[in-house]
């Protein structure tokens, strides 16, 4: 692109450039449906991560498709092919070698056949053999002779993919610069051990034996890691295989590599690369990240080449690792842990696209402002807790009607109260604001339009005010209980839900009220908006009522004009109180001293004329009993609701409180 011009080309893959821009409010949505239920932010966020976006797979859908790719790699033959074929050509060979001695009459050929019925039951042995057999049959000595390419090309297969293709029919030659390549890899793999400056040699190897390397790596690394990943592939094979068949085969690729003169070249890389990689599974031993699941049993009937049965493996190790970490259920889990090159090869395009947006969502919702790390730990900003306060107020008013309800007025509002777009006659001790324009025209109405020598006199009944509205201010005290019996009985979530609603619906509808939230288990405390919403249930034992009255009664003092109002959502009746030194103390049974301390705040309260509104979110008779008497004393309400229809009770009753207030003279 230069300046003014732009060029134009086929898409290639990668994220749709013509997708909407990423929306956080949307993850802040999906977000709230596991806070609203208790849950904290950053499970609500693993969550999320887990189950995905609209339109784009979450972590669990990539899972399930690796394991169904997991499935088809098991699926795609067994492990001994490579000795099945041997076996089928040894028998093959000794068959054709008995079909040509069979004729000859002479005591040799009897003695080749003797020498034929004494060949060892091991393919390897065997094999090994038959290295100076004389053969009778040149098409048994050809047979054989397939034996002995077949393990070549099999062998190096096994630790570099696609010799077993790129060797056959190999010469002396071909040979050679295999030995040639294996050396100088030796070479360099113990120069870079050494910690020496390899970039240049690297270079140049790949221009020396580029050919043999498929993967065309970019640097050593890559070669490093594609080597020992197929090399620990390879372990695993023999060590899915029967003792028998593990050291039959194992013979028998040792007698390949002498045959190639690379037995000692090919143990000392084996070294290198265990070196290199320790971490990787060797064997089976189950070492690293998501190691343990690999799963080396071969389900399928077709008989695998001991290349191909090591790319089988290599490939479900890397599913294997990459079914771990899109689990993310290991210490220090993060989607950087998840290889987007592997998705790519496991699952396609459309799948690292998917991974992608999955990453951008934790730093999409930083970005924007909703969501905050603080000393390591999740949090959500008053932003993010304003929108899921909404999403929780409107579930509730899907449920509850609440048209009319306190939107009371008063018409003597003052100079203070709201405009409502009307004006009236001015009466005296009115204090409203003088309506300039509606004075004017009543003036002009009754005078006539000015003009020379007629001037715009002014009279009192001229005068009209601006109409304002008043409403009642109240002061909201919600008294949440956190202790480990609402987790228990499943009413965290909803007192949570109830309590973010009823500070939404306070904030934005009626801006003039106060609401304070105070949690309270051994302990009291007033909790801020996000510390509610990030906030989990508390394992403690005890239910401190006492003080979580003794905190709002000195929250409502600071609101002398405002209609007090105490709102306790509990599951159970009080079982702490605070001592002298403000040391809590637990009982249960309740002491006496605990109920009597609580009802003691309860009438401390109703003489500061306060009501007190109790949720009971249990029908225990103690509970019951302690209630009653609470409301007795206080002439509050008791409501026993459903624990799903919390929130509207606690909605439908500040509401309805606020309907009732009536304004002051």
């Amino acid at each position: 692109m230069s300046s003014g011009q732009f060029r134009y080309g086929p898409w290639d893959g990668g994220p749709d450039p013509l997708a909407s821009p990423f929306a956080a409010t949307d993850a802040v949505d999906e977000m709230s449906r596991e806070i609203l239920e208790g849950r904290t932010p950053r499970e609500a966020l693993d969550a999320l991560l887990r189950r995905g976006m609209p339109n784009r797979r979450g972590l669990d859908d990539l899972r399930r498709a690796v394991e169904r790719r997991r499935r088809e790699a098991r699926s795609r033959g067994r492990l001994d092919g490579t000795l099945e074929e041997v076996r089928r050509l040894l028998d093959t060979a000794v068959g054709q070698e008995r079909a040509a001695l069979f004729p000859d009459p002479a005591d040799e050929a009897r003695m080749r056949e003797a020498e034929l019925d004494a060949l060892p039951s091991d393919p390897a042995r065997a094999v090994r053999e038959l290295a100076d057999y004389d053969w009778r049959s040149q098409q048994a000595r050809e047979t054989y002779e397939q034996i002995a390419d077949l393990l070549r090309r099999e062998v190096l297969d096994a630790q570099f993919r696609g010799m077993k293709q790129a060797l056959e029919g190999a010469t002396p030659e071909d040979m050679a610069r295999v030995r040639d390549m294996v050396r100088d890899l030796n070479e360099l793999l113990e120069a870079d051990a050494r910690g020496e400056d390899t970039q240049d040699r690297f270079a140049e190897f790949m221009r020396r034996h580029g050919e043999f390397f498929p993967e065309n790596p970019g640097d050593l690394d890559e070669l490093v890691d594609a080597l020992a990943r197929r090399a620990a592939a390879a372990e695993r094979l023999l060590a899915g295989l029967t003792p028998a068949q593990r050291q039959e085969l194992a013979d028998l690729m040792a007698t390949a590599m002498e045959d190639m003169g690379l037995a000692g070249e090919m143990s000392r890389l084996s070294r290198a690369l265990r070196s290199a990689r320790p971490g990787l599974d060797w064997g089976g031993r189950g070492r690293g990240r998501g190691r343990g699941r690999f799963s080396g049993a071969m389900t399928g009937d077709e008989p695998l080449g001991l290349g191909d049965a090591t790319s089988a493996l290599e490939e479900l190790a890397e599913l294997d690792e990459l079914a771990a970490s899109l689990s993310q259920d290991y210490p220090g889990a993060s989607l950087d842990d998840v290889d987007p090159e592997a998705v790519e090869r496991a699952l396609g395009r459309a799948a690292v696209d998917d991974l992608a947006q999955l990453r951008q969502v934790e730093r999409e919702l930083e970005r924007q402002g909703f969501i905050t790390r603080r000393a390591g730990t999740l949090e959500l900003t008053p932003r993010a807790v304003r929108r899921i306060g909404e999403t929780a107020l409107a579930r509730i008013f899907r449920d509850v009607t609440a048209r009319g309800r306190g939107d009371h007025t008063h018409s003597d509002a003052g100079s203070a109260g709201d405009l409502l777009g009307t004006s009236r006659r001015w009466q005296f001790g009115d204090t409203q604001p003088i309506d300039v324009v509606r004075t004017v025209r009543n003036a002009v109405l009754r005078g006539g339009p000015p003009g020379p020598g007629n001037r715009i006199r002014l009279t009192v009944d001229d005068f009209e005010v601006a109409e304002t509205e008043r409403r009642t201010s109240a002061a909201v005290c919600l008294l949440v209980d956190l202790s480990y019996s609402m987790a228990l009985r499943g009413t965290w979530g909803v007192a949570k839900s109830t309590a973010l609603a009823l500070h939404a619906l306070v904030t934005t509808r009626f801006p003039q009220d106060k609401v304070h939230i105070i949690g309270f288990s051994d302990y009291a405390r007033e909790l801020r908006p996000v510390e509610l919403a990030g906030l989990d249930s508390e394992m403690v034992q005890g239910t401190n009522l006492q003080h979580a009255l003794l905190i709002a009664g000195r929250l409502l003092r600071r609101y002398p004009e405002s209609e007090p109002v105490v709102m306790v959502v509990t599951d159970g009746e009080p079982t702490a109180h605070l001592q002298r030194d403000g040391t809590p103390s637990f009982s249960w049974p309740p002491m006496p001293e605990t109920l009597e301390l609580t009802l003691a705040e309860v009438d401390r309260l109703t003489r500061r004329g306060v009501s007190i509104n109790v949720f009971m979110l249990d029908d225990e008779p103690r509970l019951v009993r302690f209630v009653e008497e609470m409301a007795r004393r206080n002439g509050g309400r008791v409501l026993s609701p459903d624990p799903s229809t919390l929130g509207s009770f606690v909605i439908h009753d500040y509401l309805h409180s606020r309907s009732s207030r009536r304004v002051a003279g």
